[in-house]
């Protein structure tokens, strides 16, 4: 999970909008991030979801993501300690729902498009094969527009508080019934169950899943290590 630097930029932006054609060939060239960037767009007539995700195609360099009003959020890559720790909960994800074969987990490279119009990733998340089946080939290949029953953000060192605490909020106004925000240099696990406030689950060795994902249970060992 990133926090969020807005940079306004009208003038290119909204130029962006107007020129439809251009959107599968548009290509920014952006000094080194260190902290998220955020494009503002013209909020009276914004991307489509074909043209946004022709955009990203545009830019496959870039980590990008959507927020409710259609400005295009821009963040830095994650550094490898961060990484590491996503793929430690992508692959046991991954391995249980192999498994137990009522869904299917996915990584950080997928964005969900939600209903309140945005456009997130997170670092790991798990669909029922019910709401997956609802797609076809096509759509299954761009972003599908689903709301994941589970989803796992994994905090980077530069995350800022009220960003990632935002961002859980956002999925589970969407509809997620179930998110885990890990924490791995505090060896803390927020659990999020709709609008309610996060549980807490310290220095613990394993967290077990609930609900959509009842049977998957996270060792947390590797995660607390970092390396």
């Amino acid at each position: 999970m990133r926090s969020w630097l807005w940079l306004a930029l009208w003038p290119w932006a909204a130029g962006l909008v107007k020129n439809r054609g251009i959107m599968e060939s548009m290509q920014i060239a952006l000094p080194e991030l260190n902290a998220p960037a955020t494009l503002i767009l013209d909020r009276e007539d914004r991307l489509t979801d074909d043209e946004y995700f022709a955009f990203c195609v545009a830019n496959p360099d870039l980590n990008v993501e959507r927020t409710a009003e259609g400005d295009i959020v821009i963040v830095p890559p994650a550094g490898w300690e961060s990484d590491f720790r996503n793929v430690s909960v992508i692959r046991a994800l991954s391995n249980w729902a192999r498994m137990d074969g009522r869904g299917k987990a996915s990584g950080s490279s997928v964005q969900f498009l939600l209903p309140d119009g945005s456009g997130l990733s997170p670092d790991a998340a798990w669909v029922s094969n019910d709401r997956l089946s609802r797609f076809s080939k096509r759509e299954k290949r761009r972003f599908p527009r689903v709301v994941p029953e589970f989803v796992v953000e994994v905090m980077s060192p530069g995350d800022r508080l009220k960003a990632a605490q935002k961002k859980m909020r956002l999925w589970a106004a969407n509809g997620v019934e179930l998110g885990w925000r890990i924490d791995g240099d505090a060896r803390r696990v927020y659990v999020y169950r709709g609008a309610s406030e996060p549980r807490i689950v310290a220095d613990a060795d394993s967290i077990a899943g609930e609900g959509p994902v009842d049977g998957f249970v996270l060792q947390l060992g590797e995660i607390w290590e970092g390396h």
